[in-house]
């Protein structure tokens, strides 16, 4: 279905959807780290560039999630990878960001002194979560149990609560706009966007028959004398 929608598209525009006609040819390698490094570095501003308004400075949003460092290094560098396709970008970040704030409201429950005490293990906890999480719902993204982990025991994370998932959501929108630009200037980007696809396998290649050999000889049954 996937697949059929981007094919109706117009080409101007599924082009930038990753859609191809026939497998692109692969760059040189130069060409590839070319590419890596203007998409991180156009990617990681992009990100931080919202968040220097006054709108967010005022509620002491930080200007990049450190997560997303990361996520670049895939989404810019690894583009082939499934853990580095849309859905697992959008939604392990969110996963990652819901998970983290919930466990780490939880462990603010206990009295200041004592949770203070326990806040390591609310950061494990949250990646752990996060990571059977993301396996369920088939969005394994690496850098989103940092998401996690930062939501628990970073305070400035920490600080802005619940307002962390609108901040990755936003983050992840940024970061994959950039992606979808760039990254098919030359080369192709995502390979999916909600599930892979998978071409028709190898045709069955029927076993050759056996042949006899020259010098075998044919058997024959012993007979009585």
């Amino acid at each position: 279905m996937e697949l059929s929608l981007l094919r109706k598209t117009a080409p101007y525009l599924s082009h930038w959807l990753g859609h191809r006609s026939s497998p692109p040819k692969p760059l040189p390698t130069y060409a590839v780290f070319f590419w890596s490094f203007i998409a991180a570095f156009c990617g990681v501003s992009v990100i931080q560039v919202p968040f220097r308004a006054h709108y967010f400075v005022q509620r002491e949003v930080p200007s990049v999630i450190a997560s997303y460092g990361a996520s670049a290094v895939l989404i810019y560098g690894a583009i082939d990878s499934p853990l580095a396709q849309p859905r697992a970008l959008i939604g392990g970040h969110f996963i990652g960001a819901l998970i983290g704030v919930c466990i780490s409201k939880l462990f603010q429950l206990l009295p200041l002194e004592r949770y203070l005490e326990v806040q390591w293990l609310a950061g494990s906890l949250s990646v752990a979560l996060a990571l059977v999480a993301m396996q369920l719902t088939k969005t394994v993204h690496p850098p989103a149990g940092a998401t996690a982990l930062l939501a628990a025991v970073n305070q400035e994370v920490i600080d802005i609560s619940w307002y962390l998932l609108p901040v990755v959501l936003l983050s992840s929108t940024l970061g994959l706009a950039v992606a979808l630009l760039v990254n098919n200037i030359q080369r192709r980007y995502p390979a999916f966007w909600i599930t892979p696809t998978v071409g028709p396998g190898p045709l069955p290649v029927a076993p050759e028959p056996l042949k006899g050999h020259a010098d075998d000889k044919p058997l024959t049954q012993p007979t009585d004398v």
